[in-house]
């Protein structure tokens, strides 16, 4: 399928509209994705570039722009041409943290919504080799080494960063943070012993589950793709938190462009060959819409303020 987009011209004094029609896409459409190959945005967007072709009758052209957690692809994704030729893979809450940073290159309005596609909850993992087996011997083991014990998150001012404060808070617990640029070095990382815990999404460890052992799920309820992992709240601790996965472009998008796109990843996402594919893969898929998304996406933001002010990072 093709978009026929009317465009108004206006030129001269006497403002004499013409009209031209464009194809959209017609050419190849950049994808920028802002953490490593091999990691868990890339890994899901190559389901989406499965079906794009189908589509959109073009093709995607992966460009990995990495570092920061996340914020050089999305700085990159917000400074780019909206001309519907540059779509991002987003990560929230990392893009809504990284805005109110001391350091943000971009804010959350720079960009527009065109659907959110995974809601991932995130774990705490250790290597199966390792002795602690369970949450209570983790926080034990933690507090015995008084802040020794190094805690692999990916990124600062990211969805890993904040959940590790707050399990820390919630378990008076302290770590030495391990920043990663993605998931992929992340994985590598403890399963080297170059860590000894980590913060991590399901879909990040569920391609090697046999190498890990998990000591929870921060989500409402168990997880299907592990039905034997307890929830933190079964074990007595309040902790929820999840990474959301979709796809953007840059604020000023033509809004026929948008509403293609939006259409597009809706009918993708709805085939039940995609919904299989992200099964096998162990994507936890979730459909928002575009608007749908961005309402959370603000909801975020309003709670994110307030919890970047008491640790002292909210920027100033």
């Amino acid at each position: 399928m093709v978009l026929m987009v009317s465009l108004a011209v206006l030129s001269g004094c006497g403002k004499k509209e013409a009209t031209a029609e464009v194809k959209y896409p017609a050419k190849p459409v950049n994808l920028i994705i802002a953490f490593t190959a091999g990691g868990s945005s890339d890994v899901q967007a190559r389901i989406v570039d499965k079906y794009w072709k189908e589509e959109f009758g073009q093709n995607l052209v992966f460009q990995f722009k990495v570092g920061a957690g996340g914020q050089v692809g999305f700085t990159e994704i917000a400074k780019a041409s909206p001309d519907g030729y540059t779509l991002g893979g987003v990560n929230v809450p990392h893009l809504v943290l990284q805005a109110l940073s001391p350091q943000a290159t971009f804010k959350k309005d720079d960009f527009i919504m065109i659907a959110q596609v995974v809601n991932d909850p995130q774990v705490i993992a250790v290597r199966k080799t390792s002795d602690i087996k369970t949450l209570q011997q983790l926080i034990q083991e933690t507090k015995a080494k008084d802040g020794k014990m190094t805690l692999g998150i990916v990124g600062t001012y990211t969805g890993h960063h904040v959940a590790a404060l707050k399990f820390m808070d919630l378990t008076g617990t302290k770590y030495s943070l391990v920043p990663f640029q993605g998931t992929a070095d992340q994985n590598v990382a403890l399963l080297g012993g170059h860590v000894d815990v980590m913060i991590g999404n399901l879909n990040d460890v569920m391609r090697d589950l046999e190498k890990f052992t998990l000591l929870g799920i921060a989500s409402e309820k168990r997880h299907p793709y592990i039905k034997d992992v307890p929830t933190f709240k079964e074990q007595g601790l309040d902790f929820v938190a999840d990474i959301r996965r979709g796809f953007a472009v840059p604020k000023n998008t033509n809004p026929a462009v948008v509403k293609k796109l939006r259409d597009g990843f809706a009918a993708i996402t709805a085939k039940q060959e995609y919904i299989k594919d992200m099964e096998t893969i162990g994507q936890p898929s979730e459909y928002l819409s575009g608007e749908d998304f961005q309402k959370y996406i603000d909801n975020y933001h309003n709670e994110a303020q307030q919890l970047l002010e008491k640790y002292g990072l909210l920027k100033k």
